[in-house]
């Protein structure tokens, strides 16, 4: 199991051409967003939303916003992640919602009262953007495991994402863009740095 796995992130990597008319299987589709919903999230809240295009005039335009990246218009599945805003407030339905079914019963108040403290004291934009990078990580690793190709983009005007969602930009932010699909071309040699370089025991 542990090879089997070092061996999907080994095989993972930034597509940059995909084949334009080779498309997706909706299950496999459905795969790989079923990992994103499962993924963890800080006081379980689930920070993420997605939003699927597989429409070509509709990746073209999301292509337009990340600045013409040809992965963009020629992936079979464009998966953008908004990261939740407004919800998140403590006294959204929502965040009440959540955080009754985490901590249910007596724990609800402590709990509350703890996260009030948190969201004060939080850049809740960037905080709900990480959580988000937690499910893009786990998608792009579950499509590598059934052999389709990923690639995140972080490179976007959100202002044009915004626009073309048609989002109120109070409740969601665009976190990352992700595209799926099968490779045009082969990977060059994957480049990591060595494991001494980057790790420190103490």
């Amino acid at each position: 199991m542990k090879s089997k796995l070092l061996d999907i992130f080994r095989r993972r990597h930034a597509c940059h051409l995909f084949q334009a008319d080779r498309l997706l299987a909706p299950d496999d589709l459905n795969f790989i967003l079923e990992a994103g919903r499962l993924s963890p999230s800080s006081f379980g809240l689930e920070q993420w939303k997605f939003v699927v295009f597989t429409d070509s005039a509709a990746k073209l335009a999301v292509q337009d916003a990340c600045f013409q990246q040809p992965q963009v218009g020629t992936a079979s599945a464009v998966v953008v992640i908004l990261a939740k805003l407004a919800e998140l407030h403590p006294d959204s339905d929502y965040l009440q919602r959540l955080m009754g079914r985490e901590y249910p019963g007596d724990a609800l108040d402590a709990a509350l009262k703890n996260y009030r403290n948190f969201h004060a004291a939080t850049d809740v934009k960037a905080w709900s953007d990480n959580q988000c990078h937690i499910a893009a990580a786990n998608m792009m690793t579950a499509a590598a495991a059934i052999d389709i190709d990923s690639c995140a983009i972080g490179g976007f005007d959100p202002s044009s994402v915004i626009r073309i969602l048609q989002i109120d930009p109070d409740y969601h932010h665009p976190s990352l863009i992700l595209t799926f699909g099968y490779r045009a071309q082969e990977p060059g040699e994957k480049l990591r740095l060595p494991m001494q370089e980057l790790v420190e025991f103490r």
